[in-house]
């Protein structure tokens, strides 16, 4: 008997054909560049916004610090500011290495860079005829330049309270004043007699304490790191002895709280501020313009300034005036103290750039500052070429000379 056989049952055979195949790789690398591209445009967003935050921040931090520096101009003197002190032509001697210096007024070489033009620099006629002001400024020298800002105060103890000097002493460094209350060792002040061209930048240098602290002491000692014996034409002994003069507070070496200093934009696109006093440095480096110089914010292209006036006296801006304009230029400004006694704002816009090189030009040929002024107050920046790839900002602020608000008109 045959038995009878089932044929074997083959299990079908799967998998994917050659043309499947292909199809399923062009699929992936279709989505792998899709997303290869969304996250490449994603980091390209991203470092543009960390770009501009990062410009952002730092024209922030800057404008931060010539608000303050500003709203404090004319700190310590203010109140003096009528009774000689405004346009005096300041004189200062500096200690160095033991060895007095003097610093101002500068007259054997022009301030370091960015500053090195100011009043025309090293061999000008005004180079080192410096004034006392609360605020300046000197427009660049060529169009489109940045502008320098000159400002001066301090934080007197005293309250910007002046005192009668009554006399000098004969062969040494003190003054007689009517009293010495709340004066104190290292306090630093300007003598000055209305109607002098000088004056003197000093020191009160107290040796005996006991002495100093005596009721009814009349007796201010000088000497210490900022001591000068003779300004550009007149002597200390010579202002002392008319009777006349006075001893403005400002503040003290040792609290650091004076701020003569000269603000501008250098050729590395940082925001500088170089100290008048050169009150920085230690060793080899006491006293030297390098110590003078600090480094405030990066990324700033350029700084101008224009006055706010007040030319009715009421104590508000009427006009915003330019500082090329007759009778505000810095040479003409700085010897006219009723002229500044009107200027009670300023106006600064600071020019920031990004640090990141875009692949296509994102910034005009040009930039229009204080675009809402007059013609003659505007500012025009001309973008080169090859710097129209990175971003630009121009951060306007107005910041008020609080100082000057609070004196009387002439």
């Amino acid at each position: 008997m045959n038995a009878s056989s089932k044929p074997f049952a083959r299990a079908a055979q799967r998998g994917l054909t050659l043309v499947e195949l292909l199809v399923a790789l062009v699929i992936g690398l279709v989505v792998v560049l899709a997303v290869t591209s969304v996250v490449t445009v994603g980091e390209t967003h991203k470092r543009s916004t960390t770009s501009t935050n990062d410009m952002n921040q730092s024209g922030s931090y800057a404008t931060y610090m010539i608000d303050r520096v500003l709203r404090s101009a004319g700190s310590g003197f203010a109140q003096t500011g009528t009774r000689g002190l405004f346009g005096c032509r300041l004189s200062a001697a500096r200690s160095i290495g033991g060895t007095a210096t003097t610093i101002l007024p500068r007259t054997a070489s022009a301030f370091p860079a960015p500053f090195d033009t100011l009043l025309g620099g090293s061999g000008a006629a005004a180079a080192g005829n410096l004034r006392l002001a609360p605020f300046l400024i000197s427009k660049g020298a060529n169009s489109g330049d940045s502008d320098t800002l000159v400002v001066m105060g301090g934080n007197a103890a005293a309250g910007d309270v002046p005192r009668r000097i009554r006399s000098g002493f004969p062969g040494n460094n003190n003054l007689r004043l009517d009293n010495t209350i709340g004066l104190a060792n290292g306090d630093i002040g300007l003598v000055s007699l209305e109607g002098t061209t000088d004056c003197l930048i000093e020191q009160v240098n107290v040796t005996d304490a006991t002495a100093f602290a005596a009721a009814g002491n009349e007796v201010l000692p000088m000497g210490g790191r900022y001591f000068t014996s003779t300004g550009a034409t007149k002597s200390l002994a010579t202002l002392a002895a008319d009777g006349t003069a006075l001893f403005t507070p400002l503040g003290n070496v040792g609290a650091n709280n004076l701020q003569f200093q000269l603000i501008g934009v250098n050729a590395n696109r940082t925001l500088v501020a170089y100290d008048l006093l050169r009150a920085a440095g230690t060793g080899s480096d006491e006293g030297t313009d390098a110590s003078a110089m600090q480094a405030l914010a990066d990324g700033v292209v350029a700084m101008y300034a224009v006055y706010g006036v007040d030319t009715d006296s009421n104590g508000t801006v009427d006009t915003w005036i330019d500082p090329a304009t007759a009778g505000y230029t810095i040479g003409t400004l700085m010897l006219a103290p009723d002229t500044m006694r009107h200027i009670v704002a300023a106006r600064v816009a600071l020019v920031m750039r990004g640090s990141l090189f875009e692949k296509e030009p994102v910034t005009p040929a040009s930039l229009t500052i204080f675009g809402d002024l007059a013609a003659a107050s505007q500012r025009t920046l001309t973008i080169a070429t090859s710097d129209r790839n990175f971003r630009y900002r121009v951060i306007d602020t107005t910041i008020p000379l609080r100082n000057m608000l609070l004196l009387p008109f002439p």
